[in-house]
């Protein structure tokens, strides 16, 4: 059964939380990091992203960068800007954007759980990031980003949430960056806690959502310093990972659309002909276009949308051959345009969702010939898959909005 543990979290001023909260290290580029960190100095990038510390293009050895992370965090500690909580406490995460709402549960999960498949992975990892993530948590000590986690959704868990959300006043609210409003509380009564922990232990599995690398990273952690510490009981922190858990019901994914750098030697009437094996493709134009069903695409080439129809015959029904990210890559991108592996291939790039088909558009008039746009990938296919203990292919979803880094750090 699935844990959740509350922590004693290490997290930002009141007055300070608005300029620490950042975007999640891995939607930046280093050149968009350096440029938050400039207008901001006390970005959570400084931490998440160190290098931006160093001047551009100097050669620095990496285990200097990672220490400049923690030496920030004490910095920062020293000044004010970050606090401890010293008892062990939940927190209550609510996020609002337009008209969608999303409230999740902040503690920490057993890094058991996850070795044991209670808690379940969807998405293989590139081992240069989970070095890095396994490196910046070691020499910090501590996890300085959550993973997000989804579970089917508990009335006896929304219940409880509410009750704290409606009883107790904020102990954070302001808008991030990107135009979410955030509130958050702090959840320390022993018998709320011990009701929250006993409503998770009735919970067969949990999902990673997002965070595949900060997971994978906190277990390795674990295990070597279970090695270097023979006598552990298991109850000390670094047997468990920060995370962030949400119900199903409440969480919006996006398309995660793919754009490629040629034809691969294709002229584009082979390139269409080709494609036409598989689906019916029918021409709409300047006009961007957005699938509405599963099973259906978008391409842009030449400046031309076209809607790719699965052909019947083609349809899979296994969960993952039958993803729509799956037959995009096994029709289209591997055998036409000869895109094998894309986590490791240079001529393919992908889009998130949020940045709207617009970007697509653009990416096709300055480094790119032909873009897709896909039909989001479903919580109940995620599910469905991890399940399963297989895997998606990389990039299959795209979660909005992002969870804030900097508002919770877990010591280990």
């Amino acid at each position: 059964m699935a844990i959740m543990k509350p922590f004693s979290c290490l997290r930002p001023a009141r007055e300070t939380v608005a300029q620490v909260a950042a975007l999640p290290y891995d939607v930046f580029s280093e050149d968009e990091a350096r440029a938050e960190v400039m207008k901001n100095p006390r970005s959570f990038l400084k931490i998440t992203r160190p290098e931006v510390q160093f001047p551009q293009g100097e050669e620095v050895p990496r285990e200097m960068i990672y220490e400049k992370a923690r030496d920030q965090i004490e910095e920062w500690l020293h000044q004010g800007v970050l606090v401890e909580d010293t008892e062990p406490a939940f927190y209550i995460y609510e996020q609002t954007i337009g008209g969608h709402h999303q409230t999740g549960l902040v503690g920490c999960a057993s890094v058991d759980d996850y070795l044991n498949r209670v808690v379940c992975e969807h998405e293989d990892v590139r081992q240069d990031k989970l070095e890095d993530r396994i490196r910046h948590i070691s020499v910090c000590e501590a996890q300085t980003g959550p993973v997000f986690l989804a579970y089917n959704s508990q009335k006896e868990i929304a219940a409880l949430t509410e009750q704290v959300k409606e009883n107790q006043e904020p102990l954070y609210e302001f808008v991030s960056q990107d135009g979410v409003a955030n509130r958050i509380w702090k959840v320390s009564q022993d018998e709320t806690v011990q009701e929250l922990e006993q409503a998770f232990g009735g919970m067969e599995h949990t999902y990673i959502a997002d965070g595949h690398h900060r997971a994978m990273a906190a277990s390795k952690v674990c295990l070597r310093k279970r090695d270097e510490n023979p006598e552990y009981t298991g109850e000390e922190p670094f047997n468990y990972f920060l995370c962030v858990a949400f119900p199903e019901d409440q969480l919006r994914i996006l398309p995660y659309n793919r754009v490629v750098t040629d034809l691969n030697g294709y002229t584009p009437e082979e390139f269409l002909k080709a494609v036409e094996e598989k689906f019916d493709v029918v021409s709409v134009g300047s006009t961007s276009f957005y699938p509405k069903f599963k099973g259906i695409f978008g391409m842009l080439l030449d400046g031309k949308w076209y809607q790719l129809a699965i052909k019947k015959k083609w349809i899979n029904r296994d969960p993952v051959e039958g993803l729509d990210v799956s037959m995009l890559q096994n029709y289209v991108l591997s055998p036409i345009l000869g895109i094998e592996d894309p986590r490791t291939d240079k001529r393919i790039d992908f889009v998130g969702g949020i940045r709207g088909l617009r970007e697509l558009e653009k990416r096709c008039r300055t480094d790119m010939r032909v873009a897709f746009s896909l039909y989001p990938t479903s919580i109940r296919e995620l599910f469905a898959v991890a399940g399963e203990g297989r895997l998606m292919p990389p990039k299959s979803t795209w979660f909005e909005p992002k969870l804030s880094s900097g508002l919770f750090l877990h010591r280990i």
